[in-house]
């Protein structure tokens, strides 16, 4: 079994509040405290006035369009999405956000209609609400037999990985923390008596060192480890240098593969000792059509990660990403065009990493060495 292929499916932010969440069967309470938006339901007219009518209710599965199809397709072995939802009815709006973000837990068959395996939670918006959001989020996934990684009741709970079991042996180990790159208040993190996130203060070396360090203590032979690490801000394609200093740590002291997040457009990705690091995978579900003002960066525009690496060693045997396009709060396949466009885009972002994105059968793209 050492030799063959576990495939992962990865996706950037799965923002499942505010407009999303009012399209839903269950929509919670619709007020907000934006300096602009003070009504959930205005984010979905902003997207019926650039793309047509949202049925409403929509279905639990409307959100993910064509991803949940392309789904059954390739059958992944393990599926890990970062939630930057609370998913609660907590009324308390976390201060000093000027963002907040929550699903009613009524909601939560949305979530489940993709069979996530693991959230990712360690965002700078599981606490929109409070510890008590938190607490409530925690145990309405818990119910729903979905694991988390990246935030906890405590400490302990938040640095733990998530363990999922592989046919034939072995596990993917998920490991979530955020930076404060991202916007995650120092407050939010976890402690010994206090809820929270997994918070790294930075990327320094000691900071890497301590997180390989926690890598090595819970990895097995047979064990494949991810690291989903919110960080870096919204917009642009450049990485910085101590961003990748710090992924290649990680790689070299036992991750098989980077899983970053937190902008809202894909950014470069690499193989760094055929491990594939991914700096940013963009936004995958929000509520942003219709927003205007980063028309140049096509956030519009979506990618599914679906990534085969070999189980005995944990090298990448293949990197594809599926394009797709989001329109009437829906996900559909990317138009060729718009496929060109982000293929090209990444491409050229790519290549300051000794990578190129280039086409792949059906439809997809493919990354690879330059």
């Amino acid at each position: 079994m050492d030799g063959e292929p576990v495939t992962l499916f990865l996706c950037g932010d799965v923002m499942l509040g505010r407009g999303v969440d009012q399209i839903l069967p269950h929509p919670g309470d619709p007020t907000l405290r934006e300096p602009y938006i003070r009504d959930a339901r205005d984010y979905v007219r902003l997207a019926e006035a650039g793309s047509g009518s949202v049925p409403r209710p929509a279905g639990f599965a409307w959100p993910w369009g064509a991803a949940l199809e392309i789904l059954e397709e390739c059958a992944p072995d393990v599926r890990l999405v970062n939630l930057e939802t609370a998913v609660t009815r907590a009324g308390a709006f976390e201060p000093g956000k000027g963002i907040h973000y929550r699903m009613h837990p009524s909601n939560l068959g949305c979530l489940q209609a993709i069979r996530p395996d693991v959230c990712a939670l360690a965002n700078n918006h599981v606490l929109d609400f409070g510890r008590e959001g938190l607490t409530e989020t925690l145990g309405a996934l818990a119910r729903a037999g979905i694991a988390t990684a990246g935030a906890g009741r405590n400490a302990g709970q938040a640095r733990r990985p998530a363990a999922v079991p592989l046919a034939g042996g072995g596990r993917v180990l998920v490991f979530s923390f955020a930076l404060p790159t991202s916007g995650v208040p120092h407050g939010w993190a976890a402690t010994e008596h206090r809820a929270g996130v997994d918070f790294v203060p930075d990327t320094t070396e000691e900071s890497a060192l301590a997180v390989t360090a926690r890598i090595r203590h819970e990895k097995r032979p047979g064990d494949l480890v991810v690291v989903s690490v919110h960080w870096g801000s919204n917009w642009g394609y450049e990485v910085p240098p101590d961003h990748r200093r710090f992924a290649h740590a990680l790689v070299d002291g036992g991750a098989d593969l980077v899983h970053g997040h937190s902008s809202h457009h894909p950014r470069p990705l690499e193989l760094y000792r055929e491990k594939p690091v991914l700096y940013g995978c963009g936004d995958f579900i929000n509520d942003y059509e219709g927003i205007t003002g980063y028309e140049q960066y096509r956030d519009d525009l979506r990618l599914m990660y679906l990534i085969s690496v070999n189980r005995g060693t944990g090298r990448a045997l293949q990197v594809r990403m599926v394009p797709l396009r989001s329109e009437r709060l829906r996900l559909l396949r990317a138009s060729p065009p718009d496929s060109a466009w982000l293929r090209d885009t990444l491409d050229r972002a790519c290549r300051g990493f000794g990578s190129r994105v280039v086409p792949g059968p059906d439809g997809t793209l493919v990354l690879g060495g330059g």
